[in-house]
């Protein structure tokens, strides 16, 4: 018998397509009610609290609980990451499911993968970050550079917090529709959270798009200047 881990299990909890179809929908970073997660899956809410009480037990989902309410999200940003890499895998390999309209051009453009920016926008912030020096990357690991940490304190950061924090400060992530690296890590949450707070970016209802105003656009590609 093989030692070490137990690959098999999670690919096993991921594979079934319930219980997939949870995971893509807490991807975007919200809690969700078991019923919501239920319409997602397409099953009963009796079926998806079994499938739920097996994602729980595997480590891929942590349970919130407001009041009388039980809400469910993904357990970490690692659970998050391993789900986008999944994702720019089946891209690939051709393996996609195809829902046309409107709203796909804004996805690619710009969306939340769990708590930080993917898409076009997401990978030119990294990779314009790498080309002025503020972060240093060697093959998939990502660094700030005390450049980096004055250019980005001066939009009003707190890389000391950021550091303080359990989860790792910058982290690549495979961007599924671009397949490229995003910046993934509390500072790629950091730089989301610091377009939506203030007001020049908003999460559009019911979706993952991130949707800058047109003047928060052209503060972003300031910001981000394009690499050459």
């Amino acid at each position: 018998m093989a030692e070490g881990p137990d690959i098999a299990r999670i690919a096993s909890l991921i594979g079934d397509p319930a219980r997939s179809n949870m995971l893509l929908a807490l991807i975007g970073g919200r809690a969700l009610t078991a019923t919501e997660l239920a319409g997602a899956a397409g099953v009963t809410l009796q079926t998806a609290s079994s499938h739920l009480s097996k994602l729980e037990e595997g480590g891929l989902l942590a349970q919130r609980k407001q009041g009388r309410h039980r809400y469910f999200a993904l357990a970490d940003d690692q659970v998050g990451v391993m789900i986008e890499s999944l994702m720019s895998f089946s891209a690939t390999r051709g393996h996609l499911r195809h829902r046309t309209g409107p709203k796909e051009p804004e996805l690619r453009k710009a969306r939340i993968c769990y708590d930080h920016l993917a898409g076009d926008f997401g990978v030119r912030m990294l990779d314009s970050l790498i080309a002025r020096g503020a972060i240093r990357a060697e093959d998939e690991a990502l660094t700030l550079t005390a450049e980096g940490e004055t250019l980005l304190a001066g939009q009003g950061l707190d890389i000391a917090s950021l550091r303080a924090k359990r989860r790792p400060l910058c982290r690549a992530c495979l961007d599924w529709s671009e397949r490229r690296t995003h910046l993934a890590g509390s500072l790629g949450a950091a730089l989301l959270s610091h377009f939506l707070d203030h007001g020049h970016a908003r999460r559009v209802e019911e979706s993952r798009i991130i949707r800058f105003s047109a003047e928060g656009e052209r503060r972003f590609l300031a910001m981000f200047p394009a690499a050459d």
